[in-house]
């Protein structure tokens, strides 16, 4: 007679270096199927939202720039955005072009770091960076050297690497001169062999085969690669559905989110389905508006021709999480090559920024963090006064579509016979780090929970 007692086993990874902040993996398996995957994220929630209620109009960027050390531009331009539609201000011209060159640096920093320092492991046996750099000392010098372009990008607009002060509503409180940036482009014309010579390293990696089946979400700009600005664009994973867009004022409910019992952070659904934003996004959305040069270097990656805008449909976008470090590399390529062309084009302003009076109202602002799309909005009294925020992250968003992602692969994993404790956790943290997930920058826990029944 067969024990009808469930048996249960607990696999627990104490120290991931290697994904930002706290989290834990909680996995179910009935008789060989993975029937549940959660992420399990016990980080306590930090209430920005809650305390830029009542502060002026002018706090938002700086305050909530200090959400992320990692990407704290995606979060000052954001909230720039939304207040300056509150306020019915358009920043342009030279002043919108130099928050795009911040915005670059940010992207060539954050996504430098995450394929050199945080990806490449995975693919190359090692278990982090310290390993790599016997291993191939002369990529992650590269990737160093990358991301310091990158920092100094973001210093020289933002007044520091981390947190930048220089950002105001309206634009800056100093603009730079044509001869200030004359140093970042000699710099930047060594990163762009740099950013080159990382496309063609990941291209020689193996990428085991993968689909994740969400909605892509990303902004869209016309003319132009998308990130500092755009409307929110859909491609289905149903085939049968055409491309679409939205106004960025209904994104609340088109994108809505829930509360769920496993984890502190939101999660969010697109018009009832799950989706994913990040670079697979941005590249089945607008990758047809990157540079001659960035296509190029997406070609020889293995990515071959991005899905027209007009044309989109399944099987036409990347769909492989794995293979998701390509189109990071190529958008660092982008990024490097975008920073010169502005630098370049550059003449400084009259002012470095104009006026945002405060009015009541609502705003709405979104840009592309390199995680994914990053969306704000404020609403303000007839003081300036914040009555009402509302901040969306991109890992949030894609929480529902990394968790199905965890629950295929590992099915995977156990039908091909990897079922002991270290093939599972490897497989597991894999499968999270393929979507860089930014939790928090304050610690690195994953804990793995895997409960069979029988």
């Amino acid at each position: 007679m067969s024990d009808p007692t469930p048996r249960y086993q607990e696999l627990r990874i104490p120290s991931l270096a290697r994904v930002e902040g706290e989290t834990a993996l909680h996995l179910r398996i009935h008789d060989g199927t993975v029937t549940e995957a959660r992420l399990r994220i016990y980080e306590p929630p930090r209430f920005f939202e809650a305390f830029l209620r009542g502060r002026a109009h002018t706090e938002p960027p700086d305050l909530t720039s200090r959400i992320c050390g990692i990407c704290p531009v995606a979060y000052q331009m954001s909230a720039c955005r939304a207040i300056e539609d509150a306020c019915g201000v358009v920043v342009d011209g030279q002043l919108a072009a130099l928050r795009r060159l911040l915005y670059c640096g940010e992207w060539i920093e954050s996504q430098t770091l995450h394929i050199h320092m945080l990806h490449a492991p995975d693919f190359l046996g090692e278990d982090d960076v310290i390993g790599l750099s016997r291993s191939h000392p002369e990529h992650v010098k590269r990737g160093l050297r990358l991301k310091q372009t990158g920092n100094a990008v973001v210093e020289l607009l933002g007044g520091r690497a981390i947190h930048p002060v220089n950002v105001r509503l309206g634009g800056f409180h100093r603009a730079p001169t044509r001869a200030e940036l004359r140093p970042l482009e000699e710099r930047l014309r060594t990163a762009l062999d740099d950013a080159w010579d990382t496309v063609r390293w990941v291209a020689g990696f193996e990428f085991p085969d993968a689909e994740c089946d969400a909605d892509l979400l990303a902004l869209a700009e016309t003319g132009i690669y998308a990130i500092e600005s755009g409307v929110p664009t859909v491609l289905p994973y149903d085939g049968t559905l055409p491309p679409y867009s939205f106004p960025l004022r209904d994104f609340t409910d088109r994108v809505a989110e829930e509360q769920v019992s496993h984890s502190t952070a939101l999660h969010s659904r697109l018009d009832g389905r799950r989706h994913l934003t990040g670079s697979l996004a941005r590249w089945a959305v607008s990758g047809h508006l990157l540079s001659p040069l960035a296509l190029e270097a997406a070609r020889e990656a293995g990515l071959g021709d991005p899905p027209s805008r007009a044309g989109a449909g399944r099987g036409e976008a990347c769909r492989n999480p794995y293979r998701s470090i390509l189109v990071r590399a190529v958008e660092v390529l982008y990024a490097v090559e975008e920073a010169l062309r502005i630098i370049v084009e550059y003449e400084r302003p009259a002012s470095p920024y104009v006026e945002v009076p405060a009015r009541a109202g609502t705003g709405h602002g979104a840009t592309e963090a390199p995680r994914g799309l990053l969306y704000h909005r404020y609403a303000f009294d007839g003081g300036g006064r914040v009555t009402d925020a509302r901040i969306v992250p991109p890992t949030a968003q894609n929480q529902g579509a990394i968790e199905e992602d965890l629950r295929r692969l590992l099915q995977a994993g156990l039908d091909r016979g990897e079922g002991s404790e270290a093939e599972l956790t490897r497989l597991c943290e894999r499968a999270v780090r393929n979507h860089d997930p930014c939790i928090s920058c304050s610690a690195h826990f994953l804990e793995l929970d895997i409960e069979h029944t029988h």
